[in-house]
């Protein structure tokens, strides 16, 4: 095995870079599930935040 990245092989590079995609992709998928199976734990909060500050820069530009 090569402990060193400067003295790698090319078969040590492609299992650096095949853990690396796997690692990716199991990142996506958890992250594609949790939202798939509850969308309104991120989605709900940002709209109120949005429409809660859209009114409030309202409301102080009719007071101006």
């Amino acid at each position: 095995m090569n402990h060193s990245i400067y003295t790698a092989d090319k078969a040590t590079h492609l299992k650096v870079v095949v853990v690396g995609l796997l690692a990716g992709i199991a990142v996506a998928a958890t992250t594609l599930t949790v939202h798939l199976a509850q969308p309104e734990l991120g989605l709900q909060k940002t709209k109120t935040l949005a429409v809660h500050q859209a009114r409030h820069a309202l409301t102080q530009m009719a007071q101006r």
